[in-house]
């Protein structure tokens, strides 16, 4: 990512489209507004926002045409704002993704926390075929990302609310999870420098507790019989806390964690009106796909690499595990978990994950009537 003194915005949106049915201004005016009213604002007496639009881009060489300048963009900025109309853009060839598609996917494959999308009033369908199919492939991919998407926007002064908000929304939150990364960014003071001096049971203990007392922070969760029980899409799911107080590649700390899947069915009298389990695993250092599955006993499951770890389902037996890697101080262990419940919302995987631990409540339940 390029360096700035100022806090780079990219505005993605058609451009030569107008606003609205009603309100015929083109976009590229309302671009350029917008452009001129963020950067116009000041914080301190200084002015704190470059904004980026491709119309006032200089010009390139030849060595780079404008779907790669406009992705390039797309990296290097700290905050993008996806202005969605319904409209694709236009596309290398017909079967490709539109360019403001591929804005949209290379934000959200960079650097998630950092997109905000707003709808707009969505224009009338394409005649073009290709281009209609490129909408719609856009529209689909919208849907299924899940993105913060502002409120109701039905003219420009509302789009200009939302877009302010937006921004506001995008600046507070990526302060916040700087100022909480800054905290564990040495190991060898403060908390982090504790938990180190902790023998491995100890720290087993410490890491546990940092993620269960996280689990009963989120709404409607709550301790029952020494079991903990998460709301997860409106489902009741119950959460088992593991850790692993080392390196994952050391035997001695991962062992004692062992397949606790295997022992599903020893809680089943806890799920006669909840789900799962659901398995949380601390880890003290980082945690790898393949370690990952095998400690499920396969490879062949859903897979998933975040920022908070790795997430794990296997998906005949409904068994799912969420390994929190960098476990090394309570920051740390909390940021962890707070860090999977904001992608499993973004990504819109709550629903699935309380569908699968529901199911392995019943294979559970199965499995215990047979002992």
């Amino acid at each position: 990512m390029a360096t700035s003194s100022r806090i780079r915005v990219m505005l993605s949106s058609r451009c030569n489209d107008l606003f609205s049915a009603e309100e015929r201004t083109p976009l590229t005016d309302v671009r350029q507004a917008l452009k001129k009213e963020i950067e116009a604002e000041t914080l301190f007496g200084a002015k704190p926002f470059k904004v980026w639009i491709n119309e006032d881009a200089e010009a390139l060489d030849h060595t780079e045409d404008s779907w790669d300048a406009c992705l390039k963009q797309i990296r290097d900025c700290d905050v993008l704002i996806v202005l969605y109309n319904g409209n694709a853009g236009w596309a290398k060839n017909g079967a490709d993704v539109g360019i403001c598609h591929a804005e949209y996917a290379e934000g959200l494959k960079t650097s998630p926390g950092k997109v905000r999308l707003i709808e707009l009033p969505v224009g009338d369908p394409s005649s073009d075929l290709a281009q209609a199919e490129r909408n719609s492939r856009f529209a689909a991919f919208k849907n299924t990302a899940s993105g913060f998407r502002g409120g109701e926007v039905k003219d420009i002064p509302s789009l200009k609310k939302q877009v302010f908000k937006a921004l506001f929304d995008a600046v507070l939150a990526q302060t916040r999870r700087g100022g909480e990364g800054a905290k564990g960014g040495r190991f060898d003071l403060g908390a982090a420098l504790e938990w180190s001096r902790l023998d491995f049971a100890g720290r087993s203990s410490a890491m546990a507790f940092e993620v269960a007392q996280a689990l009963l922070g989120r709404p409607q969760s709550k301790k029952t019989n020494d079991q903990l029980l998460i709301d997860i899409a409106g489902q009741t799911v119950l959460a088992k806390v593991h850790a692993v107080p080392a390196a994952f590649s050391v035997a001695a700390a991962r062992e004692p964690v062992g397949r606790p899947h295997l022992q599903d069915h020893l809680d089943v009298s806890e799920l006669d009106a909840a789900g799962g389990p659901l398995h949380f695993v601390a880890c003290h250092r980082t945690v790898t796909e393949t370690q990952a599955t095998n400690l499920l006993g396969f490879p062949d499951a859903t897979v998933i690499s975040s920022p908070f770890g790795v997430y794990v389902a296997d998906k005949v037996q409904k068994m799912q595990f969420v390994f929190l890697a960098n476990c090394r101080d309570p920051s740390q262990t909390r940021l962890a978990v707070q860090r999977f419940w904001e992608w499993s919302e973004q990504a819109g995987e709550s629903q699935y994950l309380a569908d699968r631990a529901m199911a392995r409540a019943r294979i559970v339940s199965a499995i215990a009537n047979e002992q």
